[in-house]
């Protein structure tokens, strides 16, 4: 489940800059999938656990809308925003960045510096981001730079998202959080596109309708609720190694239907950032017993 859901989510970048190739903006295309996709999680909410959904404390109820407007409606807005500037190979990689961010906040909330293996992985990350992003070449920093800083500022977002995730997904369930959580991104971005636009959401051209449709089904709604639920099953930390699938899957994705290409730095890159990724979950040690 997570390994598919990685997958789908690497696939929204295909759609996305399919979609801006036929004229639709970033802000018409969040508000879209948002309008498209919420009556979607509802009626996989209610047919999956209709009555978990009516049964979650305000906190818990609080705490997954305030995660879903924070990843999914500003961090959403960055990323496919930055989809217009990055190839979609490199604004997967970034994204996974999320890892080495969860690390450093769990830090700093316990007060504890991190061992010296975390902050190798945490160096391996970076320095392959650095490599990413530039390829070695200054023209090449110059041009990915805005798009780099907009995907890890939506990597921040998805950190805490999936730290907030971590905590209330095993009390209320995945399919309860995910529902809340993706409500409250989508009414945000509907009355953000509306108050900025007063009048009535653009209409899509019948072309647009696949890659919408896709978009919607297999990079939103299937992604969100198989990698919640696989997340559930076997842990955060077990999902986040096998979640590595996702920048090979973009990159190979990007490379068959849109042509993109990576130069060498920028492979080495990506392998420094899935290597730490893997440093750091494989050395992550499980936290102590309650007392």
């Amino acid at each position: 489940m997570v390994a598919l859901g990685a997958v789908c989510f690497a696939s929204k970048g295909i759609f996305a800059k399919h979609l801006y190739a036929l004229d639709i903006t970033a802000d018409v295309l969040v508000t879209w999938r948002a309008f498209l996709a919420l009556p979607l999680f509802w009626a996989w909410g209610l047919y999956r656990a209709r009555n978990a959904l009516f049964e979650v404390p305000r906190g818990a109820l609080l705490a997954a809308t305030s995660a879903g407007i924070l990843c999914y409606c500003f961090g959403s807005m960055m990323d496919f925003y930055a989809l217009t500037l990055i190839d979609v190979s490199v604004e997967r990689v970034l994204l996974f960045s999320y890892p080495a961010i969860v690390v450093l906040f769990t830090s700093m909330l316990r007060r504890q510096p991190p061992s010296r293996a975390v902050m190798l992985a945490v160096l391996l990350t970076y320095a392959g981001i650095l490599l990413v992003v530039s390829g070695l070449d200054a023209g090449v920093l110059r041009a990915n730079a805005r798009g780099a800083l907009l995907v890890l500022a939506c990597a921040v977002t998805y950190a805490v998202y999936f730290m907030i995730s971590e905590r209330y997904t095993r009390t209320i369930g995945s399919v309860a959080f995910t529902v809340y959580s993706m409500t409250g991104a989508s009414v945000a971005l509907i009355a953000w596109y509306f108050s900025r636009h007063p009048l009535e959401l653009p209409a899509l051209a019948p072309a647009t309708w696949p890659d919408m449709a896709a978009l919607v089904i297999v990079g939103t709604v299937a992604g969100v609720f198989v990698t919640a639920e696989g997340v559930r099953r076997i842990g955060a930390q077990r999902s986040a190694i096998v979640s590595t699938t996702g920048p090979p899957a973009a990159a190979l994705m990007g490379w068959l239907f849109l042509g993109e290409t990576m130069h060498a730095p920028q492979w080495i890159g990506m392998a420094l950032i899935v290597g730490g990724i893997l440093v750091l979950d494989l050395t992550r040690r499980p936290p102590p017993p309650p007392q």
